[in-house]
């Protein structure tokens, strides 16, 4: 009985759903707001007493603060979340950006290095490792790293100081 009275409802108010959907401006995600202002109406529907006034009116209000009330929600949800749209995801992403120049000049600071002395340089300044990353990726101590970074640095500033390197 009450599920049919409901429906007769429904026909009846269906038309204010929408109109507080167009005054409102929602035009995103309108079957929610239509799901979000049935409910409403059955909400209404429910706590309406005859002696307060018209069912209409109270449905209206109903309606429309339930529907600003989730707008507020999304708009927050909206604020606080960035979803990127799909043409981000279709963008190759190079891992390796980095300019073969660039390693060809580091490689024209190494001159008169050491091997080990080379590997510190282009590690550290190329791939950005740190002097641990580098032990244990070469499997020695810290100690022996500190040491090839010394001797890296005294020899490339005794090149530059001579006028070996530019």
């Amino acid at each position: 009985m009450e599920r049919e009275r409901f429906e007769e409802i429904i026909k009846n108010y269906e038309r204010m759903i929408f109109h507080v959907m167009k005054s409102l401006g929602i035009y995103k995600n309108r079957e929610e707001f239509y799901q979000t202002g049935l409910i409403a109406l059955w909400d209404a529907y429910q706590r309406f007493d005859g002696e307060k006034g018209k069912f209409s009116t109270y449905a209206y209000s109903y309606i429309k603060g339930r529907m600003q009330t989730e707008m507020t929600i999304m708009n927050r949800f909206n604020e606080r979340n960035v979803f990127p749209d799909d043409d981000f995801w279709e963008i190759p992403i190079d891992e390796n950006n980095r300019l073969p120049l660039e390693l060809e000049q580091l490689h024209s600071y190494c001159k008169g290095l050491t091997e080990k002395q080379k590997k510190w340089v282009i590690d550290t300044f190329y791939y950005g490792l740190r002097v641990q990353e580098i032990a244990e990726k070469e499997g020695v101590s810290i100690s022996a790293v500190k040491k090839w970074r010394s001797g890296a640095i005294q020899k490339i500033r005794s090149n530059l100081e001579e006028g070996i390197l530019e």
